[in-house]
C-alpha cells in the first residue's frame, strides 16, 4: 500500500511559523503552539492585501457589466 505524501505545498512540509518539520495532526503547523500563533495573528490583522483606496472611501462603483453572470455572450 501506498503512503500518502503529507508534505503539501509549503517547502517540503515546513512549519510557516518557525521552519520546523510539519505535523500531520496540525499540518501545516509543527505545533499547537504555532497553530495559534498564526491564528492569533489573523485575528490582529497582520496578514493584509495593500490596496490603493484610503481608510473610510467608497468602493469603486460597478461599471454594470453583468454579461459574465447573465450567461450573455
Amino acid at each position: 500500500m501506498a503512503k500518502c505524501d503529507t508534505t503539501g505545498s509549503r517547502g517540503g512540509g515546513r512549519c510557516p511559523i518557525c521552519e520546523a518539520p510539519s505535523e500531520h495532526r496540525v499540518r501545516p503547523f509543527c505545533s499547537k503552539r504555532c497553530q495559534d500563533v498564526d491564528l492569533g495573528r489573523w485575528l490582529r490583522g497582520n496578514y493584509r492585501i495593500p490596496t490603493e483606496e484610503a481608510p473610510g472611501e467608497e468602493p469603486a462603483e460597478d461599471d454594470g457589466d453583468d454579461s459574465l453572470y447573465s450567461g450573455r455572450a
